[in-house]
């Protein structure tokens, strides 16, 4: 009969030994591993530099902001530059510690230099869900309550760090945010001003998408792949265009599915539940009912 110990030795001995080469990362890695503590503290930081106030703990008075920010970005600069150290050695081998930390260093305070633009921009959407929302009663409630705003800090954080070259990290913000929300935006999605997501639960949008603005999107809207383009050894070939094109005053209602590298024409209205696969021009009205009459060949449906 097995004791505990046998069990718990047996256990330990053979997690220890080899495994699959693509998961086994200590061991031919002598280096830290980005935080996920230190990253959700990166968000939470973020969040009070952009909101001061709402996130982050009261400012008393207004003379005290710049002290309250100064002491949060410089934090900011530290957490960041530590951990994009990190993600670099994902990318490089085990030399040039020194260059990593250098080129980490940089990076960190090119993010920090977007900050005012990312708050400008981030305000947008805060209007854009007031001016369309009735429920909305201030922007002060909005920046608390709404899952969107949430998402969206996080998202326009994200994408900056990817135009920036900053690996892995972009991805794990963009899950932080998906865990919370339930709202699942790729940090590779281009997305612009005055962004609405209302209610939000369920949203997708893929990598390769490309949002104008002035757009709404509903509860359970998917912008996805229609299908994936295979490489020479059959496997999905990376940094292919394949996500929708939305354009300026877009509405798209909740559950439809919008597939594949199609085009929506700006100031059109997509209705809930439809199932898109061809563009659509501007000024377009797609509902349900004409979408299921419409035939296969025209590129709804599969």
């Amino acid at each position: 009969m097995e004791t505990k110990s046998c069990v718990i030795e047996e256990a330990v001995l053979l997690l220890s030994g080899p495994g699959d080469a693509e998961c086994d990362y200590l061991a031919h890695r002598e280096h830290l591993l980005p935080s996920i503590e230190k990253l959700k503290e990166i968000v939470e930081l973020l969040r009070s530099i952009i909101f001061p106030g709402y996130f982050g703990g009261p400012v008393l008075r207004q003379q005290s902001l710049p002290h309250f920010l100064g002491v949060r970005i410089e934090k900011l600069y530290e957490l960041l530059s530590g951990q994009i150290q990190s993600v670099l050695h994902f990318e490089t081998d085990s030399n040039g510690s020194s260059k990593r930390a250098e080129d980490a260093a940089g990076t960190a305070r090119q993010f920090i230099g977007t900050l005012p633009e990312i708050r400008r921009v981030l305000c947008t959407d805060v209007n854009a869900i007031y001016n369309g929302d009735p429920a909305a009663k201030n922007h002060g409630e909005i920046i608390f309550c709404y899952p969107s705003i949430r998402a969206m800090i996080n998202h326009r954080a994200a994408h900056t760090l990817l135009s920036l070259g900053v690996p892995l990290i972009p991805r794990i913000i963009a899950e932080m945010a998906h865990s919370e929300t339930g709202i699942d935006i790729h940090p590779g999605a281009r997305i612009g001003e005055h962004f609405c997501i209302d209610h939000g639960t369920g949203v997708v949008i893929g990598e390769t998408c490309i949002i104008g603005s002035n757009v709404r999107l509903y509860q359970g809207v998917t912008l996805g792949a229609k299908k994936f383009a295979l490489d020479k050894d059959g496997n999905p070939a990376k940094d292919v265009p394949r996500h929708p094109i939305i354009e300026d005053n877009v509405v798209v209602y909740s559950n439809a599915n919008i597939l594949g590298r199609i085009t929506i024409g700006k100031n059109s209205v997509i209705g809930g539940n439809v199932w898109l696969t061809r563009s659509v021009p501007s000024n377009s009205r797609i509902l349900q009912q004409k979408a299921v009459e419409s035939s296969f060949t025209d590129g709804l449906g599969i």
